[in-house]
């Protein structure tokens, strides 16, 4: 077995994006792909780290850009300027997301009808609206993502199913919005779960998380259950 990863840049529009892609090369066959969505802060080592996760399971995973050029964020006022025109023009961040979408299925080693996305905090809004546009793609997992929902109302079906991992003590996402989220999902009939962690608040997959003004604790154990049901759900729709 050789993990092969690298670089590659792809486009929407006239913005220039920078994807890091890793795959197990063992596998001679087209696999399924899973598009990774960074938080906040970029494409940064922590979506790197999950990519290579992602190939040692057997599947092709893309860690878009959403930001151009792998620019990322040092501090959260950087993060926020980054982050911000997306999150007040939702038309435009599922644009982007949609073109990572493109560039992953022209891509020689991917199974095109076998994709899935999944996203941390920012990342995880990103892999639900990836969904929320209609997008042909089997599935999307949120890692206490954002749950909001756009302002304005897609006339696509949503054909993927869905798997929210959120942790109940989330300062972002008050029970209110998990009904709102909840709402949301089974008026359009799409066949979603939502798993609710005790204890535990926003950014539990991050190792680096320790904010407790904000919120971002680290919870090792949340963590671990959240990854597995990631793979069992994956195994699931690509079966």
């Amino acid at each position: 077995m050789a993990l092969v990863s690298n670089t590659i840049n792809y486009v929407d529009g006239g913005t220039l994006l920078e994807g890091f892609f890793a795959y197990d090369d063992s596998f001679s066959e087209r696999r399924p792909a899973v598009l990774i969505c960074h938080a906040w802060g970029g494409r940064d080592d922590f979506v790197k780290q999950k990519a290579e996760q992602l190939a040692k399971l057997g599947y092709f995973s893309f860690a878009l850009d959403m930001y151009g050029e792998g620019k990322t964020g040092s501090t959260n006022e950087e993060k926020m300027a980054l982050m911000q025109p997306f999150m007040e023009d939702r038309v435009l961040l599922q644009k982007r997301i949609n073109a990572a979408l493109y560039a992953v299925t022209l891509l020689p080693w991917v199974d095109d009808k076998k994709i899935a996305a999944i996203g941390f905090c920012f990342g995880g809004l990103c892999a639900l609206d990836l969904a929320r546009s209609g997008a042909k793609i089997k599935g999307a997992v949120s890692f206490h993502g954002l749950l909001n929902k756009p302002d304005f109302v897609s006339d696509k079906a949503i054909s993927a199913k869905v798997l929210a991992l959120h942790g109940y003590d989330d300062p972002m996402n008050p029970p209110a919005l998990l009904t709102e989220f909840a709402d949301e999902m089974t008026s359009l009939k799409v066949d979603w779960q939502l798993h609710n962690y005790g204890n535990t608040q926003h950014a539990f997959t991050n190792p680096l998380a320790n904010d407790p003004e904000l919120g971002l604790i680290y919870n090792p154990i949340a963590e671990q259950r959240a990854w597995q049901s990631m793979q069992n759900f994956l195994t699931e729709i690509f079966s």
